[in-house]
């Protein structure tokens, strides 16, 4: 694939190792602290609000300026705040208000990072490697933010609270390293003029084209309710392992491995599934999954139970990660990348923020397994309206032909 694409790929590795860390770690901080539903719903929450205030522009700058570049500042600022984080930790001053104090700003930071990243790869590879990047692109997530990360995280939390935290300063600081080893990427081209414009022009040009292109933005529709349901429980997943399933705080982080486990058993078939099965049966198949899966969980209060089921959902969830991305790259012109990506994850992060309120809310207010029953009934009624529009977005014509230039450092 190309010597650019294995340091994006070993700076994304090294970056989700101390992201998984902190997904196991982050929630148990909280919950020390708190055994209020709503407030630890809130440090999900803060860390995803980020995106509805700043996710356009984020994009918008994404289109404006060195990507790569753009991918190291953000994650140094990600650094920078976890160690102030640190610091309250040792020094015994950490309360629920800085805790999440940090995870509003470290939120604001990868805004940054995820909207500039997510444009890299359709830069350095062919249109017709696009599948196979995000699959080992995905893979790594599985593998380190979600296998590795969280058991290290568990662990590390029980060994002292700020451990598990420095552990992700390394792991980000080393992520800069690799990705500035990368060729300069391009300033994406400017139209025909080359004009500057302001920032709100070029968010609303990017919304404008979203909106005429019908197969784009069914998709982005599709994940922003998807979202709604699947955070309403993901928001207190850790008091449901702890006190509903009395898995513990390790057990907490054994079921994002499981899910994890689950995604490498996908990573190793996506290349099977892509051959023999139409991206449209793949999208409905994994859909439909997702609604049994809410289902199961509501009805289950037995650990291994749930870790099984854990294990099928990162299955099908890294099936659908890879298609969605692969199909909205394909579709989305270079110089619109970065505003596009914005737009969807605003619909991916604004659907969690959205969807965690409510788990939270409904939780407090009917039991642990009520944001299950909730998603539950919601992904079964969106799968309806969404089950036809999906072959439209599926069969719509790329926008990359296979004639794409790919930068001469990038050959193998």
């Amino acid at each position: 694939m190309g010597r650019d694409f294995r340091w994006l790929l070993a700076s994304s590795w090294t970056s989700n190792v101390g992201d998984g860390v902190a997904l196991a770690a982050a929630p148990l901080l909280i919950a020390s602290m708190t055994s209020s539903p709503i407030l630890v719903a809130s440090g999900a929450i803060l860390q995803f609000l980020p995106w509805l205030l700043f996710g356009l522009h984020a994009g918008a700058i994404a289109d404006r300026f060195d990507r790569r570049r753009l991918v190291m500042f953000a994650n140094a600022a990600r650094a920078v705040v976890l160690a102030a984080l640190c610091v309250f930790l040792v020094t015994g001053t950490a309360n629920i208000g800085i805790v999440l104090a940090v995870a509003f700003l470290y939120g604001t930071a990868e805004v940054f990072v995820d909207t500039a990243g997510s444009t890299l790869l359709p830069m350095i590879v062919q249109p017709a490697d696009l599948g196979t990047g995000n699959a080992r692109l995905q893979a790594g997530y599985l593998v380190a933010n979600q296998f590795a990360g969280p058991p290290l995280g568990a662990f590390l939390f029980a060994a002292g609270t700020a451990w598990p935290f420095l552990l992700e300063i390394v792991c980000v600081s080393l992520a800069v390293v690799l990705i500035s080893r990368m060729a300069r990427t391009p300033v994406p081209p400017r139209g025909e003029t080359g004009a500057r414009t302001a920032v709100h022009t070029d968010i609303a040009e990017g919304i404008r084209w979203l909106w005429r292109n019908p197969p784009v933005r069914m998709l982005v529709i599709i994940i922003l309710a998807f979202n709604i349901t699947w955070a309403a429980p993901w928001g207190v997943l850790v008091l449901y392992a702890t006190e509903h399933l009395d898995l513990g705080a390790v057990g907490y982080g054994m079921l994002t491995t499981a899910s994890a486990a689950g995604g490498l058993l996908a990573t190793f078939s996506f290349g099977w599934l892509e051959r023999h099965i139409s991206f449209a049966a793949l999208m409905r198949i994994v859909l439909t999954m997702e609604v049994l899966m809410h289902l199961a969980f509501a009805l289950t209060s037995i650990g291994w139970v749930a870790l099984v089921i854990m294990f099928f959902f990162g299955a099908y969830a890294f099936v659908w990660g890879t298609i969605s991305t692969t199909v909205r790259q394909r579709l989305v012109p270079a110089e619109l990348q970065g505003r596009v990506a914005s737009v969807n994850m605003v619909g991916v992060f604004g659907g969690m923020v959205i969807g965690q309120a409510l788990g939270g809310v409904i939780a407090e207010t009917w039991g642990l397994t009520a944001p299950w029953w909730f998603a539950f009934a919601g992904a079964a009624l969106t799968l309806v309206l969404v089950w036809r529009p999906i072959s439209q977005i599926v069969s719509a014509k790329p926008v990359m032909e296979e004639t794409t230039e790919v930068q001469s450092s990038n050959e193998p």
